[in-house]
């Protein structure tokens, strides 16, 4: 069994599995090799990445859609079809980015109602009941600081040793976020950065990612689970991160929030300090350096 190979537990099943990497001998090479460390910083690099990522909107990228999800095993009959009419849903999709954020079918994911918080996106999950600098998983705790991560803001004090929780969403996955309450928006705003991978391999090689990364911030104010900074952060060949609702509007539990054009790319949720906390199965996987696979709806936090 490969060193590198990243083992998760899927809530699902109910078993440990591995991850099949798309790209996985680029990212070991890239943060693994001394010549690839030198190429990895090019292609982080914000104007590079973002060209990349444009280049799946080309009706040429729609070749690899088939053979993706071939390759990677995607329930297709779980999401809805792209715009161009075709027997079989495999060629429904204009160009890989069309593929990339397609919509779920109705009735393929339920949302947890109540006390339970439901999770932000189909993902690899780990979480703190209070961010501190003993954690040291994904990352070591200096770098899951809550004022790192969410930057300039007048709330930010508000989130210091609260619970939080990482959605780690790749390649393979829905790649389209929700709310996870109702409630309304404080304020919003980008921290420009750059789109280091957000694979275990490199946040083992580069731990300051996350704070390194272009992000987007969002503090909610929700009904039932108290103020939370909502983070989404890019990752290599991210082309955008796209809000798709109007957040002068106040927001329902389970409605979309926005999605990520082509990459893998990381949701981050802080919560008010015993306010709530993460799942337990979550918290004890994390602890023993596993991400448990969690869908979107199914239950990630509790009221404390």
């Amino acid at each position: 069994m490969s060193s590198n190979e990243i083992k998760y537990y899927n809530r699902s099943t109910e078993k440990i599995e591995v991850e099949k990497v798309y790209g996985d001998k680029a990212v070991q090479f890239v943060y693994s090799n001394p010549i690839g460390k030198m190429v990895g910083g090019l292609i982080s690099r914000s104007p590079l990445s973002k060209a990349y990522g444009k280049m799946q909107d080309s009706y040429l990228s729609a070749k690899k859609v088939r053979p993706f999800i071939e390759n990677f095993n995607i329930p297709i009959d779980e999401y809805l079809p792209g715009s161009v009419k075709a027997n079989d849903i495999r060629d429904s999709y204009k160009n890989f980015n069309e593929f990339f954020i397609r919509g779920l079918a109705p009735g393929a994911r339920t949302i947890s109602q109540g006390t339970q918080m439901p999770a932000p996106a189909d993902a690899r999950y780990v979480g703190f009941e209070s961010i501190s600098d003993s954690e040291v998983f994904p990352v070591k705790g200096e770098y899951l600081r809550a004022k790192d991560l969410i930057g300039k803001s007048a709330f930010a004090s508000h989130f210091e040793n609260g619970p939080l929780y990482i959605a780690r969403l790749c390649p393979v996955d829905y790649h389209r976020y929700h709310y996870p309450d109702n409630g309304r928006t404080l304020e919003s705003y980008t921290i420009n950065g750059e789109f280091y991978s957000v694979n275990p391999i490199a946040l083992k090689a580069k731990p300051d990612i996350f704070i390194k990364n272009e992000r987007r911030v969002s503090i909610l104010e929700t009904e039932t689970f108290g103020k939370l900074a909502y983070i989404e952060v890019g990752a290599t060949m991210v082309g955008k991160i796209v809000q798709t609702f109007d957040e002068k509007e106040n927001f329902q539990r389970g409605q979309q929030k926005g999605y990520f054009l082509f990459g893998a790319s990381t949701v981050i949720v802080i919560g008010e300090k015993g306010k709530w906390k993460p799942s337990e199965d979550i918290v004890n996987n994390t602890q023993e350096g596993m991400e448990t696979y969690i869908k979107l709806g199914d239950h990630v936090g509790v009221l404390s």
